[in-house]
């Protein structure tokens, strides 16, 4: 797959819920006496685990994330825990709260335009996720999606196209089946994938 800064996002999310890590010190990441503690003070592996939020990703985005929304207005509202510079105009980004080690984010000139996740749940609103076969989202979409590969053809995907706008599941980087599973316009997700990363 040539698409490192995926990749390497996937590993630590991966990372990240194998080994939690503590922000704060032993006193204020101990839960309050009768209580539990915040989930950023339980770790990545916390916040996964209990899943409060709808478990579904579509293209129109998940929760607060919605394609088109501001990076400005997100952080401002609390719901951008990090950011990173990514290639011209793109920064990525981590949700907080329950999504918080759930859901990565890419914003092109300030507008959310990616939203993806290498957990299961979410899934697509037809039942599709991380972990599956591309034989099982053929057998969930039939002609609406399709398997695709990169123009450099050294990675496959199955893209399921909902106007302008795409799912697209790709390979895991050590198994077959699917790996990552990322929504947005077809003119940043589906070109990045067939091109490499915008810039």
């Amino acid at each position: 797959m040539n698409r490192p800064a995926i990749l390497l996002t996937t590993a630590a999310l991966a990372l990240g819920t194998l080994v939690p890590a503590t922000v704060a010190g032993p006193a204020t990441a101990a839960p309050p006496v009768g209580g539990t503690a915040p989930a950023s003070a339980r770790g990545p592996l916390a916040a996964a685990v209990g899943h409060s939020h709808p478990q579904v990703l579509s293209v129109r985005g998940a929760g607060v994330y919605r394609i088109g929304a501001s990076l400005a207005a997100l952080t401002a509202n609390g719901h951008i825990d990090w950011t990173a510079s990514g290639c011209g105009p793109v920064v990525h980004a981590g949700a907080t709260g329950s999504w918080a080690g759930v859901l990565l984010l890419a914003f092109r000139d300030g507008r959310l335009v990616e939203v993806g996740t290498a957990t299961n749940p979410p899934r697509s609103p037809a039942g599709a996720g991380v972990g599956m076969s591309f034989a099982e989202l053929e057998a969930i979409y039939g002609r609406r999606g399709s398997l695709i590969r990169n123009d450099a053809g050294d990675a496959e995907a199955y893209l399921v196209r909902v106007g302008s706008r795409v799912e697209l599941f790709t390979g895991h980087p050590i198994r077959p089946g699917v790996g990552y599973f990322q929504v947005g316009p077809a003119s940043f997700v589906e070109r990045n994938f067939r091109q490499g990363g915008f810039c």
